[in-house]
């Protein structure tokens, strides 16, 4: 997508960390943005240091009608949005499956994997009329293998990400509208506070992001996945092996099916 044919974006998650890092680096490019947001302390804070060209509006993602709520406040503030970033999102909470309560498996299924489809239900069919604008959903290197014990929910959400934003893809791109779906590594971003806000519970609470990949970082490579209509995003492309083996894992088991054959 040409960055400078967009006039309008509506990021997710936008208040802090990574959202917030999209929204600032659309922002520099031109582009109007509404920053949406289930925290309001967290969007006055924002936008307490930022110009007219933002917007901000309370949003749970999980929520169907207050997005239908938000895109009518956006949209008249900024007109027709160009550019959705589905990116709000909670942590694992580091329970087994056999271990976990229910409550938070809905958690965060409900907000990782239906606030995107919820997102993708409220603009996408008028981007599609239109013939044009961008979609980029946040899934997590999670989205492409589940390396560990104690994410799963989590990793079954952000898999599921990346299959609605493959299937997405295909459907829009005939009408002139791209989709990438950005998996991040480690990103040094507030998540687990954010995650317990919403009543999530992780496994240790008083950990960190400490080392991770800065979310400007982030954001600026989210603007090149937009610019080049990248169909995923990746931040940490050292992480591959990981993926690798599991591609391996199940080229091998449709070599092994050829051979009963």
């Amino acid at each position: 997508m040409d960055l400078s044919s967009a006039r309008h974006a509506f990021v997710t998650g936008g208040a802090s960390g990574i959202g917030l890092a999209i929204a600032d680096a659309l922002a520099s490019r031109g582009v109007s943005v509404t920053i949406a947001d289930v925290d309001r302390a967290a969007l006055d804070a924002a936008m307490a240091s930022r110009p007219q060209r933002f917007f901000a509006v309370v949003l749970d993602t999980r929520d169907r009608q207050g997005w239908q709520s938000a895109k009518s406040a956006a949209e008249s503030t900024f007109g027709p949005v160009d550019i959705l970033i589905n990116n709000a999102g909670i942590a694992p909470d580091g329970r087994d499956f056999a271990d976990m309560d229910p409550a938070s498996f809905d958690r965060i299924v409900g907000i990782n994997l239906f606030g995107v489809f919820n997102g993708v239900s409220a603009f996408a069919a008028d981007m599609r009329t239109r013939g044009a604008g961008y979609i980029v959903n946040t899934s997590s290197m999670a989205g492409l293998v589940a390396p560990a014990p104690g994410i799963g929910a989590y990793a079954a959400a952000k898999f599921g990400v990346v299959a609605i934003s493959e299937v997405l893809r295909k459907e829009l791109a005939p009408h002139g509208v791209g989709v990438s779906v950005l998996c991040p590594g480690l990103v040094a971003t507030n998540l687990k506070d954010t995650t317990m806000k919403l009543g999530g519970t992780i496994r240790n609470p008083n950990g960190t992001m400490a080392g991770g990949m800065s979310a400007a970082t982030v954001g600026e490579l989210v603007i090149q996945g937009i610019a080049d209509n990248a169909r995923y995003i990746v931040t940490h492309p050292e992480q591959w092996g990981a993926v690798e083996k599991r591609m391996q894992a199940i080229q091998e088991a449709f070599l092994a099916g050829t051979k009963t054959k």
